[in-house]
């Protein structure tokens, strides 16, 4: 179980949860959640810059308390996702199992570019805007979480 708590403007960037199912709940306050899904099967570009997979977009929504719990499985509802506080707010989330990179469950985070970055080197059925490039990042240098009951940036119990 994580509570995040985050002062307005900070963000927990775009990153994964390989293989688990994350429940959410916003405990007070506004964050913004941008998420995405992997397109199956795997599209990837190799090319000209960084290597990145394709991704759809799940979610671009502002949740407010209150407001009901979010479901996020391996392989849908935006297990690749980022939050930004819109104002103070907490996130209660569980997550099962739990992260355990000897199990090929380790965080990853990413950046995700515009489809139109790497040109039109995946065909889509549907609009380029649902769309993303996600290329793999090492932890951002200026992610700060501390364990244990903090009142500042995002906190992970």
């Amino acid at each position: 179980m994580c509570i995040f708590c985050f002062p307005t403007s900070s963000v927990i960037p775009l990153h994964d949860h390989p293989g688990m199912t994350v429940f959410s709940k916003v405990l007070y306050g506004s964050m913004h959640v941008k998420a995405y899904d992997w397109v199956e099967p795997e599209i990837i570009h190799d090319s000209k810059g960084p290597t990145a997979r394709l991704a759809k977009l799940a979610a671009d929504k502002v949740l407010t308390a209150p407001c009901g719990p979010s479901i996020l499985y391996p392989k849908s509802g935006g297990n690749l996702h980022c939050f930004t506080a819109v104002s103070p707010c907490a996130v209660l989330d569980i997550l099962t199992p739990p992260y355990r990179e000897n199990l090929g469950r380790k965080c990853t985070y990413y950046m995700d570019y515009p489809f139109s970055t790497f040109g039109n080197k995946a065909q889509i059925s549907e609009g380029e805007e649902e769309y993303a490039w996600l290329a793999e990042i090492g932890t951002p240098n200026d992610l700060y979480m501390r364990s244990g009951f903090y009142a500042g940036p995002a906190i992970h119990i």
